[in-house]
């Protein structure tokens, strides 16, 4: 019996959220924060340089077997992608060394202008706590890197609940 594929998106700990070389005035936390896909007008574009380290940390521990980067500007969507897991803390020089890099990913123009799912090598993602997307390049070599909506599609690992937002019951 296989369990039903969802978006993760609503198993997020917003947070933990955090995204490295963010603009001030188009953050990560703007797309997600419904813990839907974005279909409204945010995004996230990056400040320095065409670099972006998204970290997305779940609150319980899940599977995950694709994920969607989709941008409204094709030139400047992610075009190389590094996937890093459950590492509390990340910075550029974690995901520079290939060590640490669970997959490595190549997107077309395609792939980032239509929102598709890139499948991932499921058995690399079986026990996800955090994901962490470190954008590399972009597909105009554009000094931005824009990310209109984000998805994570996969399973939550049955009995790792998050139990932070449970109240406790008082006998009667």
């Amino acid at each position: 019996m296989s369990e039903a594929e969802v978006s993760l998106l609503e198993f997020l700990d917003l947070s933990q959220l955090t995204c490295l070389n963010e603009s001030q005035e188009h953050t990560l936390k703007s797309i997600v924060a419904e813990k839907k896909r974005n279909t409204g007008s945010a995004y996230v574009l990056s400040d320095a340089d065409e670099q972006l380290l998204l970290t997305l940390p779940f609150n319980q521990t899940v599977k995950i077997r694709a994920i969607v980067l989709q941008t409204a500007n094709a030139a400047q969507g992610p075009r190389k992608i590094r996937l890093v897991t459950n590492r509390p803390s990340l910075g550029f020089d974690d995901v520079e060394d290939e060590k640490s890099v669970v997959q490595e990913i190549e997107l077309s123009e395609d792939d980032v202008r239509e929102g598709r799912k890139i499948p991932l090598r499921f058995v690399r993602f079986q026990s996800v706590n955090s994901l962490h997307i470190f954008v590399m390049s972009n597909q105009g070599d554009e000094d931005e890197t824009r990310i209109d909506a984000i998805d994570v599609f996969g399973m939550p690992l049955m009995g790792t609940r998050d139990v932070s937002g449970l109240k406790k019951v008082e006998d009667e």
